[in-house]
């Protein structure tokens, strides 16, 4: 599903680190980069959500740095993808309400913020993503019955991430980006043509290992591309109780670029995100991209968002819903019908059924299977574990 065509440009100084005043330049904006040409990263006025292409009400706004060539077959796909990873989400959420699942992270409110950025990505880029990147998933062909069995318990996540480029999730928060910079320098170091993409949310930029990483990246160049998805909480947390600058402004403390978009208009998402991955793939170091979106629904099925935030916050961003304003654009130019988005419907209900029906279809593990993979090979420490296990299991058989 990766989207080939146009893209945006970048323009960044190049680094010199002996020059008088460069942190200065860095604050006023202007990116670090490698190679002969010098220009000013330009900035242009935008709205509070970030760089926008596509207003709420379904209406294109062009950008001179980031422009749309997305014709009618391409705005077609993107919403069928958006459509459809939101139907999966709800089916979570419904499986997880019916005990079929034990927890499901939902992704409502940030179709636009990952479909635009999955069809940003060439062959060969690499995904490193976090607990709720559903939509990711789907675009690098991750079947979403894989998804189903990591929170249903019946794996730690089995998909191969080498036939996806697409890493297993990691609910450990902020630690992918220290493996994804890590994956991206040598990346570097073999001279592929590629770059890495690592998903996070607003809370983990609260956590050390995201600073850590943002450092390593700039210092050794790593051709990566931080995606933040600010949904505005962190769990019960707000923006406000985090930070004190917009996130995306933090790239600029360790000498990389860095850009709000906004995150609920996928025509915007995929051009800034194509930049910044030409940015990476050139030479130039990492960026930092702020998806300024919402979390719609609750942070996991496990929680009550009605305990901290109001309904009219909710309200508001629910004007901004990213189908919503992307199928208002296709009316209005002409490019989809009834029909179309009949279609799409129907794909979708199939697809719920198809996990539906798998998920419920799914045999739980036996128990001692949780030490088979602790180790690629035998492992003796391993091997008494299990026996012990397995003694503790037999003397309640006896006792029945």
């Amino acid at each position: 599903m990766a989207a080939r065509g146009g893209r945006g440009q970048l323009h960044h100084e190049p680094a010199d680190r002996a020059r008088p005043g460069r942190q200065a330049r860095l604050l006023a904006g202007e990116g670090r980069g490698r190679g002969d040409g010098r220009a000013e990263h330009r900035r242009h006025p935008v709205s509070g959500d970030g760089i926008r292409l596509l207003t709420p009400e379904g209406e294109r706004v062009p950008h001179p740095d980031y422009p749309s060539d997305a014709g009618p077959e391409e705005l077609r796909a993107l919403y069928r993808d958006m459509a459809l990873a939101r139907r999966v989400d709800a089916e979570g959420v419904t499986l997880q309400r019916q005990g079929e699942l034990g927890l499901w992270p939902s992704l409502l409110g940030q179709e636009a913020a990952q479909v635009g950025s999955v069809r940003a990505l060439r062959e060969g880029d690499r995904v490193f993503p976090s607990y709720r990147e559903h939509a990711v998933a789907l675009g690098r062909g991750v079947d979403p019955l894989a998804l189903m069995r990591l929170f249903r318990g019946v794996d730690h996540g089995a998909w191969d991430p080498e036939a996806h480029d697409f890493h297993l999730y990691t609910l450990v928060i902020g630690s992918q980006t220290l493996h994804a910079t890590g994956y991206a320098c040598g990346m570097a170091k073999d001279g592929a043509d590629a770059a890495v993409i690592v998903y996070f949310g607003d809370g983990a930029t609260s956590q050390g290992d995201v600073s850590e990483a943002f450092n390593f990246a700039a210092v050794w160049d790593a051709p990566i591309v931080f995606f933040c998805q600010n949904n505005q909480w962190a769990i019960s947390e707000p923006n406000e109780r985090q930070t004190r600058v917009p996130l995306h402004q933090r790239a600029q403390g360790f000498g990389f670029p860095g850009v709000r978009v906004d995150g609920n208009d996928v025509l915007a998402v995929q051009v800034v995100t194509r930049a910044a991955l030409d940015h990476a793939r050139s030479g130039r170091g990492p960026f930092l991209i702020e998806a300024f979106t919402y979390r719609m629904g609750a942070h996991t099925t496990s929680d009550d968002p009605s305990r901290y935030r109001d309904a009219a916050e909710v309200e508001s961003w629910r004007a901004k819903d990213p189908l919503l304003r992307l199928e208002r654009l296709l009316r209005r130019e002409g490019a989809a019908d009834d029909a179309f988005f009949a279609e799409v419907a129907v794909a979708g209900e199939a697809l719920a059924a198809r996990v539906r029906e798998g998920v419920r279809a799914m045999a739980s593990p036996a128990p001692e299977e949780m030490f088979d993979h602790v180790y690629a090979e035998a492992h003796t420490g391993v091997d008494r574990e299990r026996a012990a296990f397995a003694a503790y299991q037999a003397a309640f058989a006896e006792e029945g």
